[in-house]
């Protein structure tokens, strides 16, 4: 009995412990959910998924990003955020604000936002419900899951589907050759952040004047 409980494996203090900490912080997540003043749309109510390629920006970026486009679509303009829900979120905060907008994401999480919420499959980019008319967004902000030349080069199929004219794409520095042959959009001074470090630079980049600069 005894050389039987050897072979089975022993967690050690500091494992146990980093459990611990992640079913308490679990549980708290929880508790909020199901509180009356819990908000819907505050960055973080839907929890990352890493195997997504999920990274929540961070309170002041999505902020910014968000005051940005509203500004860009102009008064009564429509907004698209293609998987940038934290953009979105931030967008929906802005209670009585003269705007419009929709979060087209592949997580059905998300669908808990209603008629607003579109499902999209960067892989097949132009599978869009009908009522998804094409150049019908004044803006179309954008923050596509993969850092790979095929993921954005299907993502700007999207975006030029969707926009009337202006672009803000979110994306590594290293993507910047791409995304300005794709989208004819530049680098900006603006270097988002996001709430977990990444190991990858960050960038925004526009094809039109912008105050991200």
């Amino acid at each position: 009995m005894g050389d039987d409980d050897d072979d089975i494996p022993q967690l050690s203090s500091h494992t146990l412990a980093a459990l611990q900490e992640f079913y308490i912080e679990q549980q708290q997540r929880e508790g909020m959910k199901t509180s009356e003043d819990f908000n819907h749309y505050s960055v973080g109510s839907v929890e990352e998924d890493w195997q997504l390629s999920q990274f929540w920006y961070s309170d002041e970026t999505a902020s910014c990003l968000a005051n940005e486009a509203v500004l860009a679509a102009g008064k009564g303009g429509r907004i698209a955020c293609v998987s940038a829900p934290s953009v979105y979120q931030k967008l929906k905060e802005q209670h009585g604000k003269d705007f419009s907008v929709c979060i087209l994401e592949y997580d059905k999480r998300f669908s808990v936002y209603g008629e607003e919420f579109i499902f999209y499959d960067y892989s097949n980019p132009l599978n869009l419900p009908k009522n998804v008319l094409p150049h019908s967004f004044d803006i179309v902000i954008a923050d596509p899951p993969y850092l790979s030349e095929e993921c954005l080069s299907k993502t700007a199929e999207t975006i030029k589907y969707l926009t009337k004219g202006k672009v803000l794409l979110c994306t590594g520095a290293i993507m910047e050759e791409h995304a300005a042959r794709l989208l004819g959009v530049k680098m900006c001074k603006f270097i988002p952040k996001h709430t977990r470090n990444l190991a990858n630079e960050f960038r925004c980049y526009v094809n039109y004047d912008s105050g991200l600069d």
